[in-house]
């Protein structure tokens, strides 16, 4: 059970309670953190490769600036990244979506009104569970509400539990 205190970005109604709470999974997010590091370690490549045209102050302040812009990067990316979150309670399934740190999409699906879900995850490799992650999408027949959290851990495994807590 999560305290209310950590959610203090979405509304709880009476008699409500946060059964479990996912998050990305970790993969994807490695894999872009090696993409923006290659990135950099090539820029400061390139400002070391050309640092006889640069007095030793302006060399200085071109690094000052690269690890700045890299901090101000990952910090940003991070935070978004990780305040993404699928909530399963005992009566509805919230998808907060944070489209950056200022702004953020909410999707809500009734455990009763859940018509299909569906899962896709990347073939064998799937199996592994460093690799077990994927699309997760939730349908419901009222309004045509459709949930799709992506980069879902254990996609399959999600899929299951909802319809393990679900009221038959």
């Amino acid at each position: 059970m999560v305290p209310k205190l950590l959610n203090v970005f979405m509304e709880i109604r009476d008699g409500e309670v946060i059964l479990k709470v996912f998050h990305h999974h970790v993969t994807p997010f490695i894999f872009w953190l090696f993409k923006i590091l290659f990135v950099f370690t090539f820029l400061f490549g390139f400002l070391y490769l050309f640092q006889n045209i640069f007095n030793t102050m302006l060399f200085i302040i071109f690094h000052v600036l690269l690890v700045a812009a890299f901090g101000i990067i990952m910090f940003y990316k991070s935070v978004v990244y990780w305040m993404d979150k699928l909530y399963v309670t005992n009566q509805r399934i919230i998808y907060v979506n944070w489209t950056s740190v200022f702004m953020r999409k909410e999707s809500e699906a009734m455990l009763d009104d859940i018509q299909d879900i569906r899962t896709q995850e990347k073939g064998f490799v799937s199996y592994i569970s460093m690799f077990d992650y994927g699309l997760f999408t939730l349908e419901t027949s009222a309004a045509n509400v459709t949930l799709e959290f992506d980069k879902a851990p254990d996609p399959e495994g999600i899929r299951q539990y909802i319809y393990h807590v679900r009221p038959q």
